[in-house]
């Protein structure tokens, strides 16, 4: 075998090439290049490399590449020769720009996201500081797929985890119904989410207007509530950064250093009294006492411009009941926040001193644990704040006078049926009852007069139709009697059908009066309804000598009742009307003349025709209204 056969490696093993001891492919010894021109018969001399000799399309286009601004001229030649066309909307907008007609959710909502704000309450054990803390987070709805995500506002040095609260997906609800949606949440309400309950309290501006947009109601917002570590935490960062004011007891230690290092300042305790001495403002206030028996306490209330200080007097009024000592609390600074000190000696945090600027009419101010309202001040004060604070103190002055009471009287009971109601009643008024009395002058006067009345029943039955009764009424003592009379063959026997006595109307709840009883009229008695059909002699001239009380006896009101009815010429007619047609020409125009005001007419303007029949003399009655 030759070298290069013993340099190969086995071939036992496939893939593996020979060693790299033969020449490299396309080098040789004489390191040549090769032609590139060649010759062809009638063709003359050809590149051997680049191919044959350019196509007139590619002369064509090399001679356009020249020119710098060939497309926009062959763009420009395009136009002028296109026909007149409103161009196709796939030739003007692109396809990757393309809108459908119904836009679903991921393009209608793209990056639309509602930012709600809300927090959760955390029990906390085995702290000092706090039991509980309130942990704010922010809810982000994403339209786009109806997911939900949570995170929480990172705290400087809080000790818990804080950040990304919830991962984005979609959440289900509470109640196994559905995922939670945009409808969910509101301002003031609460959304459980994971068996963890969440206060919701704002929203951003877009989140509001999108809702508006939509119609959901989305509330107001509500303040950020804060827990106690919370509050302490702002207090601290406050004093950290000198936010806080200077105590009173600091600033008497530099009113003191500056005495010891001889530069007395001047002195304003005594520059406001020699301004103010004599000046008081004074306030009216009253406090409603909370305890069991407790009453409304007015108060005169002191403020002396001096000094800064508050005296408290109670207002009584005479015979009130209360000792004579008006003295609530005496001169002195008065404190918005009272404390006490575990010993003597201790300093304290100023309580706020109650400066004219914090005593306004309308609202109240603390006098040791009472809230006292202002609701007036005299002329001096209202002069005073007018024209240093620019504050109308009587706009808001309210008014403390009392409403008269009414004492609700209790309805006396109903009457049991034994005796008379006046007796009954007042053993209800007295302990010892005495005996109702009597209208001496009406009895005196009306005494033995009886009234009586002619009345058929009108009950519908057809026996009872025959039936006639006998009304009388005693004026003196206001008690009506029913009697029936006897008829031939009625079944009915004749005699006393009410006992004497003062009968209730049924239709008025009250007794009956003579006002009640007039012809044509049907009153109720022992549930039968009786109509009066006519009265006696001795009635009529009754009710006639008093037109005053019964108007229906009197014939100047009848006749001026009867005024629209002059024109007609039935009334004009001297042989006189008939009265049955004057009640029809009375109903057609809308007058409702009783028979009783009929029989008035016929007392006193009426005449006897040649047959004996009854008639209206028109002119007569014409003449007396």
């Amino acid at each position: 075998p030759t070298a290069a056969a013993m340099m190969k490696k086995s071939s036992s093993l496939p893939g593996i090439m020979m060693l790299g001891c033969s020449k490299p492919k396309g080098n040789d010894s004489t390191f040549g290049k090769k032609n590139t021109l060649g010759f062809r018969l009638q063709h003359g001399a050809i590149d051997l490399h680049f191919g044959g000799p350019s196509s007139s399309e590619a002369l064509n286009a090399a001679q356009l590449l020249r020119n710098p601004g060939w497309r926009q001229k062959a763009h420009a030649s395009d136009a002028l020769n296109r026909p007149a066309s409103s161009p196709a909307l796939e030739d003007v907008i692109p396809k990757n720009v393309r809108h459908p007609r119904v836009a679903p959710a991921w393009l209608k909502h793209d990056k639309q996201v509602l930012r709600y704000y809300g927090y959760f309450q955390e029990h906390v054990t085995e702290s000092a500081v706090e039991n509980s803390r309130y942990r704010q987070v922010s809810f982000m709805f994403f339209m786009e797929d109806g997911t939900l995500s949570m995170t929480e506002t990172k705290v400087e040095n809080s000790g818990i985890p804080q950040g990304q609260f919830l991962k984005r997906h979609r959440v289900p609800r509470d109640d196994g119904m559905g995922f939670i949606g945009p409808d969910d949440f509101r301002c003031g309400s609460l959304v459980t989410i994971y068996s963890r309950t969440y206060k919701i309290t704002g929203c951003d501006r877009f989140t509001r207007w999108f809702c508006e947009e939509n119609g959901l109601d989305v509330g107001e917002d509500e303040p950020m509530v804060e827990d106690r570590w919370q509050q302490s935490y702002k207090f601290n960062k406050t004093a950290e950064k000198g936010g806080l004011p200077i105590t009173m007891q600091a600033q008497d230690a530099k009113i003191y250093c500056k005495f010891m290092s001889g530069q007395p300042p001047a002195d304003t305790k005594m520059t406001q009294f020699l301004l103010n001495d004599g000046k008081v403002l004074r306030f009216k206030a009253f406090w409603d006492d909370p305890t069991l028996y407790g009453a409304r306490i007015y108060f005169v209330v002191h403020y002396f411009l001096s000094n800064n200080t508050v005296e408290v007097n109670e207002a009584h009024a005479r015979n009130s009941g209360r000792d004579a000592y008006p003295v609530l609390l005496k001169r002195g600074p008065l404190y918005k926040r009272n404390t006490a000190n575990a010993y003597p000696g201790m300093l304290v945090s100023d309580g706020g001193l109650y400066m004219p600027e914090d005593l306004k009419v309308g609202e109240s101010i603390s006098v040791w644990g009472r809230d006292v309202v202002l609701y007036e001040c005299d002329d001096f004060t209202q002069k005073f704040y007018k024209e240093f604070c620019d504050l109308d103190q009587l706009a808001s002055r309210i008014d403390v006078s009392e409403k008269p009471l009414r004492h609700l009287k209790l309805a006396p009971p109903p009457h049991n049926g034994i005796g008379t109601e006046e007796d009954s009643l007042i053993n209800c008024q007295m302990i010892q009852p005495k005996a109702h009395q009597q209208d001496l002058a009406k009895l005196m006067v009306l005494s033995g007069e009886n009234l009586r009345f002619e009345a058929k029943c009108v009950n519908g039955e057809a026996e009872d139709e025959c039936r006639r009764f006998v009304i009388s009424y005693l004026p003196d003592t206001d008690r009506t009697a029913v009697y029936e009379m006897p008829v031939r063959n009625s079944g009915h026997m004749g005699g006393k059908f009410r006992e004497k006595s003062r009968i209730k109307n049924p239709e008025t709840g009250k007794y009956f009066s003579l006002q009640d009883l007039y012809v044509g009229n049907t009153v109720t008695i022992c549930s039968q309804p009786l109509q009066i059909i006519r009265a006696d002699e001795h009635c009529l001239q009754f009710l006639e000598a008093r037109p005053d009380e019964f108007p229906w006896a009197n014939p100047a009101a009848c006749s001026r009742k009867l005024q629209p009815l002059f024109g007609e010429p039935e009334l004009q007619d001297p042989t006189g009307v008939d009265p049955d047609l004057l009640k029809d020409l009375a109903a057609s125009q809308g007058i409702n003349l009783v028979d009783h005001e009929v029989i008035t007419l016929l007392r006193a303007f009426g005449e006897d025709t040649a047959d004996g029949q009854p008639v209206l003399n028109g002119p007569a009655l014409m003449q007396a209204c």
